[in-house]
């Protein structure tokens, strides 16, 4: 229809230009039609494409809407959630962010609890780690845990500081730092997470994998427990970081990279999505490796979590994500953008990997449909940049009304799309405004949470960037086959690493996300800067706690 209706107008110009020269200037008539007509198909052409762009470009309003209703819907989940914490403290129940049942705490039941061994893979030493450590090492889980934490070597930077905050806590804890050597199958961070598992107590039921970047609730560990104790259907329980931005674009952009995920993790119980920097199993699944999830990811797993979900997928099992699985993740201050660059090649590396070939299709059917929603959602502004160019143009030429017909319409395109823009951007602000809310209540004793750091013009911007920066990296990844992960480059082959290497120097020095030091010295002490660091977090953390007695 809109291709028909500008074609007659373009036709009907042509008409009107061939009449009015054949009037005036009659010899030159033969020659300005066979002119014109060139014109007229080039015309043609760029009318048709242009039609083309603005039809692919208006899915962007829809999209923007999407996400404003996924997000809306997030924040229904997590507000159930925090209205039922308040009411739990309302009743009298004081320790509503560890359970909501008081009569759990009792002694009798605290000792029945089921042991569970805690894996940590690190990888490096930076500005929020200790804190982080702390988090977990301290939780208020009543009953048996271990926590190993895994290295590759001594070599690392996290093995010489999680030693110290270990030796700290050396009568009251069962925790130990392994060293794992050198992956040689699979990357790095599933090796050390597979020496965890072989090292881990005999009596352990469950076996919860965190990231060292993850900033755990006094209440998480019991949470996640609880929920597996109610259904021993439950394939594997995970959670979702709450990204805290530290004021770069870089930081920005993987915010807005991780909030659309959220939604799906905020169901309120069973969900497709599966994050490795949080996920509880049953033990015995890797004891007598069940559907193969020892095999599959020691031999060419790259990623835990999408090996893992393939996995569930597979075997039809299930996985949740409670409300209360919501977990602070404060970014690196010196995030850079080159940084960002790096964990988004990551990030699309991902689907690169597989372990069957239906494993394969919804890779690729997730490979196609977010390039294609990602360029659609970045393509809206770009044509409403054009239209509001060229209405200013035509305002300053002064152009007569009737000739501004085709502004008028891009004019309210554009309007429609920052309505869209505003919409999208309340429902995300409101998800987060929800989240920080949630996670101050699930940590009380920890300093607040606050929206005040946000800053909402560069979220937008993120938003045109990772979302035009998303198709590039994805191909980038898909037609490369490798990546480099903390310093050690990955080559896969039909879905697997095959090839693994090893720099001979120290490579890069930090991550991605934390800003961590990969490398320091062999056996030795860290840095003044670092023992200053080390000294003030000691400080902060003996201070009395409002659960200590």
């Amino acid at each position: 229809m809109f291709v028909g209706m500008y074609d007659l107008k373009i036709q009907s110009l042509y008409s009107n230009l061939l009449e009015a020269v054949s009037m005036t200037l009659p010899q030159k008539r033969h020659l300005f039609k066979h002119h014109a007509a060139r014109i007229l198909v080039h015309c043609k052409v760029f009318m048709f494409v242009y039609i083309l762009i603005s039809l692919f470009t208006q899915q962007g309003y829809f999209i923007c809407l999407v996400l404003a209703l996924g997000w809306a819907g997030a924040a229904y989940v997590r507000s159930r959630e925090i209205r039922r914490m308040k009411n739990t403290i309302r009743s009298g129940n004081h320790f509503g962010f560890l359970c909501y049942d008081i009569n759990e705490l009792e002694h009798s039941k605290q000792v029945n609890l089921p042991k569970v061994s805690v894996v940590m893979p690190l990888k490096g030493f930076g500005e929020h780690n200790l804190h982080n450590w702390r988090s977990q090492i301290t939780s208020l889980y009543g009953g048996p845990l271990e926590f190993l934490f895994v290295v590759d070597s001594i070599e690392d930077p996290a093995y010489h500081a999680v030693s110290r905050l270990l030796a700290e806590y050396e009568d009251d804890l069962d925790a130990r730092v392994i060293v794992a050597g050198p992956s040689t199958t699979c990357s790095q961070k599933i090796h050390n997470q597979l020496v965890g598992v072989e090292k881990m107590h005999k009596d352990s039921k469950y076996v919860l994998f965190l990231d060292d970047d993850v900033r755990l609730h006094p209440g998480s560990i019991g949470a996640l427990t609880a929920e597996m104790e109610k259904n021993p259907e439950i394939f594997i329980q995970t959670g979702y970081p709450l990204d805290l931005p530290s004021g770069s674009l870089g930081s920005y952009c993987i915010y807005e990279y991780h909030m659309p995920c959220s939604m799906g993790f905020a169901t309120g119980g069973k969900t497709f999505f599966l994050w490795g920097g949080c996920m509880m199993m049953h033990a015995d699944d890797f004891r007598t490796d069940k559907h193969g999830v020892v095999s599959e990811l020691r031999d060419g797993g790259y990623s835990d979590d999408m090996t893992l979900a393939a996995i569930a997928g597979a075997n039809k099992r299930l996985i949740t994500s409670p409300p209360v699985a919501v977990f602070p993740h404060p970014l690196a201050s010196d995030l850079s953008f080159s940084r960002y660059w790096n964990y988004l090649r990551k990030q699309t590396f991902v689907l690169e990997s597989y372990t069957t070939k239906v494993n394969w299709i919804m890779n690729r059917a997730l490979f196609s449909s977010h390039c294609y929603l990602s360029w659609g959602f970045v393509a809206p502004y770009f044509m409403a940049t054009i239209h509001v160019a060229a209405a200013l143009r035509c305002y300053y030429k002064g152009y007569a009304p009737e000739d501004t017909t085709f502004i008028s319409t891009g004019l309210l395109l554009a309007s429609c799309l920052t309505v869209c823009t505003t919409l999208e951007l309340l429902s995300m602000w409101n998800l987060t405004r929800i989240e920080v809310h949630l996670c101050n209540l699930l940590s009380p004793e920890a300093p607040q949470l606050s929206l005040a750091s946000y800053n909402w013009f560069l979220v937008f911007i993120a938003m045109l960037v990772d979302n035009f920066l998303y198709p590039i990296s994805a191909f980038r990844s898909h037609f490369s086959q490798s990546i480099n992960w903390s310093g050690i480059r990955y080559h896969l082959k039909d879905g697997k690493i095959h090839k693994i290497d090893r720099p001979k120097g120290k490579g890069p020095k930090f991550t991605d996300l934390g800003g961590k030091r990969l490398y320091g010295k062999k056996g030795g002490q860290h840095t003044a800067s670092l023992l200053y660091s080390l000294s003030r977090s000691l400080a902060h953390w003996r201070q009395p706690k409002k659960y200590d007695v």
